[in-house]
């Protein structure tokens, strides 16, 4: 089930939000139209991209004192490579920049995080930014900011298709062995358990696809899309899809 909001639902629905209650464990959002924000007011798509950093760090902390779990954010798709050489080496030194001045506040709020995805095929400047955010951020116990960096779902389920397989061909395991459990372990999102699923699928911009995200995890996820660039967008934003969410009747398949 899915709904659409647009920045009218969201300074009205962001009032009633049950924040005691019910709040999604698992948030994953494909943070898109920073390159439609920065093209509205004459600037560079990489000046959507810088701006899209920020609305991260306020998101991450307003997700973090709500009590989410897991905030799952898709930076880089395995498909973005076909982008232009210029605008793809900005992205690939974008980490370096906000690692560097964002985890102390991460620090701050007890937020550990995680990054998912092919990381040894990114530049070894991205790479050394990203295992360091991992490392200074290792001790903190609360919500867990997990990138997907030069991630793919396809990929992904590709990859655990080859891993279970290899076991097999190792008598490690029994075809007959193999169900919904031996996938998830496979899967990168393997280490969020037991918050491997999102709970609620956010998209921004008013596109309505999921992109290659996450195609195994989010077989029961609620989705909103919302028009709001990812740029735009705020805590009363993220308020408004929760407050959708909450409205559902999220049955699994069973009644209730």
């Amino acid at each position: 089930m899915f709904s659409k909001t647009n920045k009218s639902d969201a300074q009205m629905s962001s009032e009633t939000v049950k924040l005691d209650e019910n709040i999604p464990n698992h948030i994953a959002i494909i943070m898109d139209g920073n390159g439609r924000w920065a093209q509205k007011r004459h600037l560079p798509r990489v000046a959507g991209h810088r701006q899209g950093m920020d609305t991260v760090k306020k998101i991450t902390i307003s997700a973090s004192h709500l009590g989410v779990k897991v905030l799952t954010l898709y930076a880089f798709s395995t498909e973005n490579w076909k982008r232009p050489s210029g605008e793809v080496s900005f992205l690939m030194h974008l980490p370096g920049d906000f690692f560097d001045t964002f985890v102390p506040d991460l620090i701050k709020h007890n937020v550990r995080v995680n990054v998912m995805g092919y990381i040894d095929q990114l530049p070894d400047y991205t790479q050394a930014a990203v295992k360091k955010a991992i490392k200074d951020t290792e001790k903190c116990t609360g919500m867990v900011l997990n990138f997907a960096l030069n991630y793919g779902g396809r990929s992904e389920l590709v990859t655990a298709i080859q891993k279970i397989a290899q076991k097999v061909s190792n008598d490690q395991l029994r075809p007959e062995d193999i169900d919904e459990t031996t996938v998830d372990s496979e899967l990168m999102t393997a280490s969020l358990t037991p918050y491997s699923d999102p709970d609620l699928l956010i998209r921004t911009s008013g596109e309505e696809r999921i992109s290659n995200f996450l195609l195994w995890q989010i077989a029961y996820s609620e989705l909103v899309f919302t028009d709001v660039l990812w740029p735009d967008f705020t805590d009363a934003s993220l308020k408004d899809c929760i407050y959708q969410y909450q409205q559902r009747n999220r049955r699994f398949g069973g009644l209730k």
